[in-house]
């Protein structure tokens, strides 16, 4: 229980610099201690990178941000071999690129062409990169979170189903309530408040690097949650849950008009490590059905394809996956 005690202290920092996205900070843990990519989706100003940062701030981990556009290279973010001149002679050495860091943000990741989208994917599946025929492993941990935004769409390259199957969850990040927000503003006058004040700004940057938490913390804690115990009955309601996105002729006509396209097996398998992960940190040993149902949304929204009759009565993916908790019974 230390090692989760010290994963409760985490969320607990983190949610004092992200106010009012409760659930957010938690699907950050959960995807982090799942050893999975986010691409998170909300308005501008909802606070996707700060919440990014904060993760990586509290960790004692390497970060990096990369900021997508549409002139962006593959080369920009793997790296290359560079030549160098010395006295002894000349050589070819790897430059590593941004990608090669702990936690790697993402940003506005639908901002670049596919080609550079593409660079992504060895790094997420793989957990290496491949330059001039050799291959460079990524550190033990690492994680891609990318974001984007889902209403603006000119100059955009939306990304292709492939790329968004290896995103183990879509964390959607919704608008504050007005109390959340009044505290958004306090908590930002408090921060501009700090910058100006440097008495001892050595001795606070100390401690916060003090309060970081080890990498091996991450680790530890992804054993226990390997150990958490999968009924067959509830491995089956995974199973039936992402089976009903293939054939939801059997469940509704309804929703059988709404699917053009189920879940891959990767939602099984998210959906098993997410709803471990779920029990691990609500301090139980065993999964329960409330995991899985917690989690299904955010594993499964990315991983289907609406039809044209669903988007134009307005009926989003969020819709179609609680229709089919609804309708998928227990075993």
């Amino acid at each position: 229980m230390e090692t989760l005690a010290q994963i409760k202290q985490l969320q607990a920092q983190m949610a004092a610099s992200i106010i009012g996205q409760q659930k957010v900070i938690e699907r950050l843990l959960i995807g982090i201690l799942a050893n999975g990519n986010l691409l998170v989706e909300g308005l501008p100003g909802l606070a996707k990178t700060r919440a990014i940062k904060s993760l990586a701030k509290n960790i004692d981990s390497q970060f990096s941000r990369i900021q997508f556009t549409p002139d962006l290279l593959p080369s920009d973010i793997t790296g290359s071999e560079v030549y160098f001149q010395t006295d002894s002679g000349s050589e070819f050495k790897f430059d590593p690129g941004p990608i090669f860091a702990n936690i790697v943000l993402a940003d506005e990741i639908n901002r670049a062409p596919a080609k550079v989208q593409s660079a992504l994917l060895e790094a997420m599946e793989e957990r290496q990169i491949t330059v001039a025929g050799k291959t460079h492993k990524m550190e033990p941990l690492f994680m891609v979170l990318a974001t984007q935004n889902p209403v603006e769409q000119e100059g955009t390259y939306p990304l292709p189903e492939a790329q968004m199957d290896r995103f183990l969850m879509q964390v959607n990040i919704d608008y504050p309530s007005v109390e959340d927000e009044v505290d958004v503003i306090g908590l930002v006058r408090q921060e501009e408040q700090a910058l100006y004040t440097t008495t001892n700004s050595d001795e606070k940057t100390a401690t916060a690097a003090t309060n970081r938490l080890a990498q091996q913390v991450i680790f530890d804690a992804r054993k226990e949650i390997a150990n958490i115990t999968v009924s067959p009955e509830m491995a089956r309601y995974i199973a039936d849950l992402v089976y009903a996105t293939r054939i939801p002729e059997k469940y509704s006509d309804e929703l059988a008009s709404w699917l053009d396209l189920g879940a891959s097996p990767r939602a099984s398998i998210g959906l098993d490590k997410c709803a471990r992960t779920h029990a691990w940190l609500a301090e139980r040993d065993q999964v329960l059905p409330e995991d899985i149902r917690n989690i299904a949304v955010d594993v499964l929204r990315h991983r289907i394809s609406l039809s044209y009759q669903a988007q134009g009565a307005g009926v989003t993916s969020q819709d179609v996956i609680t229709k089919i908790i609804e309708l998928v019974a227990l075993p």
